[in-house]
Parts: C-alpha cells; sequence; structure tokens
C-alpha cells in the first residue's frame, strides 16, 4: 500500500506544470503580451508558440516579452530584438527577404508547374487520334525481341 501511494505521489508531482504570471499595468499591455507569445515561435519545438511551449527557452522567452512590454517597447522593437537572436524561424509569418521568396512563393511556383504539367499531358492525348502505326523496321525489331504480335506478322 505504501509503495502504491509513493508511486501515486511520484506520477502526480512530474504531473506538475508550472503556470506563468505576469503581472501588467493594463490589460493592454497584458493583450500585447499574448498576442505576442501566440504570433512568436518557440526556437526549441518544431511547431509551437511561446504561450503552448513549456520549454525552458520558451520560458525564458516568455519573460523576456513580459518585461520588454512591461518596460515600454514597441511590438515591432520586440520582434526585432527576437529576430536578431534567433532569426526568421522565431516568426510564424517570416518577413518578405531574398532568403525567404522561395517559402513565400514556392507553393505557387509548384501549383503553376504541375498546372502545366497536367495541361500538357491532357493535350497530348487529345491530340492523339488512334493507334500509332508501326513501320517495317520497328516490326521486324519488335519480333526480334519476342514482342511482336501474330495479327502484325500475318499484315
Amino acid at each position: 500500500m505504501n509503495r502504491l501511494f509513493l508511486l501515486l505521489v511520484l506520477s502526480a508531482m512530474s504531473a506538475h506544470a508550472a503556470i506563468d504570471v505576469y503581472e501588467f499595468s493594463s490589460p493592454a499591455d497584458e493583450a500585447r503580451f499574448q498576442a505576442l507569445s501566440a504570433e512568436l515561435r518557440c526556437p526549441k519545438c518544431l511547431n509551437t508558440n511561446l504561450s503552448g511551449s513549456d520549454s525552458p527557452i520558451a520560458a525564458d522567452l516568455r519573460r523576456t516579452v513580459a518585461r520588454m512590454v512591461r518596460e515600454g517597447y514597441s511590438d515591432q522593437e520586440i520582434r526585432d530584438y527576437l529576430l536578431e537572436r534567433y532569426g526568421d524561424f522565431i516568426l510564424y509569418r517570416p518577413r518578405l527577404t531574398a532568403q525567404t521568396l522561395l517559402l513565400w512563393f514556392g507553393p505557387a511556383l509548384l501549383l503553376a508547374i504541375g498546372a502545366l504539367v497536367v495541361f500538357r499531358v491532357a493535350r497530348s492525348a487529345r491530340d492523339e487520334d488512334g493507334p500509332v502505326e508501326l513501320d517495317d523496321v520497328d516490326r521486324a525489331r519488335l519480333d526480334a525481341l519476342g514482342i511482336g504480335d501474330g495479327d502484325a506478322k500475318q499484315r
């Protein structure tokens, strides 16, 4: 019984998650903090924002963002500060730069290439009027390979 109780206590302790509570001077500052935390990506996690991540670096970044909001930094200054340290990965919507052109326009480019391929295949299938007639040389090559059909020999 004691082992079961100890196991339950230890499992409850491991499931305990810390909740960050930040004090702000106004509801507008708190809303800015929440918006920035939702907009910024955790550098450690693959697809989690700062507010949804429980990694240590996300907790540090939440503290940094909260401190900067309290100190009166603008949203753009906070983004620039984090961009300088972590690069474009920190933003869910990266800036439009030479390095991110393929990221922004790649899907449209792939879609256009796919549409062109489908158009060309459909057009070539429409242009074929029927079975292709083989000349005597091609027929002889097929017969030599053992691929020719019996009907072709009788013609």
